[in-house]
């Protein structure tokens, strides 16, 4: 497994630092399967352009520390642990494939519509044995799924993400989305169904300046811990029959209150 972390020692070090900062004891195990996809998507990136950011300690901070900080603020709301997420246009596999390294017993649903950013995600969770996650290469609109939590990640405005994740919605699913800066995010979420009730919580990042916020969208009236219950309750049900395309998915479902807290291409070879 080629690592990250050989060709730039100061790299692993880094990882730890900034994991500890966002609250999180990372097994060797999970560090080294981070900057092994570092690695990889720093290889890839060369040729297919996956990402704007070419170094790799700023992909460290602005890629794999920033889908790691979410972590902590999102486990008030879920057990990330056994959820079924959904990542909507997860362009790389961020935040998806992070969080199926640190929670190998999710199931991420990674959903790209890109070919060549989807097959650069199979290769990853190829040679990454990540077998918690399934790359769909297609748009979210085409699935009925219903999942524990839909998250999203430099997406468009909020209520395109929820008309996007509407098939992937069920009574007790969390929509998160990772934003930048809070500027604008109030009038965003206005245009919401009147019953999306959402919070909005800003995000430090280790090494990183940058204004960062989660926008936490869920049903009205129901606390984290009655939507756990309401997820045990779905889970010992019978899953429905599967569409054969998507339907008009209802966000009605969602509950405005707005509060405020705190076939894939060969892998390229790197040039000499």
């Amino acid at each position: 497994m080629s690592i990250a972390g050989q060709a730039h020692p100061h790299l692993a070090q880094r990882l730890k630092e900034g994991a500890a900062q966002a609250g999180l004891d990372l097994a060797p195990p999970e560090q080294e399967k981070l900057l092994a996809f570092l690695s990889l998507m720093s290889k890839w990136n060369a040729v297919y352009n996956l990402t704007a950011v070419r170094d790799p300690e700023q992909m460290l901070a602005q890629h794999l520390l920033d889908s790691l900080a979410i972590i902590a603020p999102l486990s008030r709301h879920i057990d990330l642990s056994g959820a079924t997420i959904a990542d909507v246009g997860s362009g790389a596999g961020l935040p998806g494939l992070p969080l199926a390294i640190v929670f190998p017993t999710a199931k991420v649903l990674s959903i790209e519509p890109v070919g060549k950013k989807a097959a650069f995600q199979r290769q990853s969770c190829a040679e990454l044995a990540l077998t918690n996650v399934e790359v769909f290469a297609g748009r979210a609109q085409a699935l009925t799924r219903r999942v524990d939590l839909v998250i999203c990640r430099a997406f468009a405005s909020m209520a395109d993400f929820v008309d996007a994740a509407a098939g992937l919605i069920g009574p007790s699913t969390l929509l998160v989305a990772m934003k930048g800066q809070r500027a604008g995010l109030e009038s965003e979420c206005a245009e919401l169904p009147a019953d999306c009730e959402v919070e909005i919580e800003a995000l430090q990042v280790p090494f990183l300046a940058a204004q960062r916020h989660l926008v936490i969208v869920r049903h009205a009236g129901r606390s984290a811990p009655q939507q756990a219950a309401a997820r045990q309750a779905e889970a010992s049900s019978p899953a429905p029959s599967p569409s054969p395309s998507p339907s008009p998915t209802s966000i009605q479902a969602f509950s405005p209150g707005l509060t405020s807290a705190g076939p894939a291409p060969a892998a390229p070879r790197r040039s000499a």
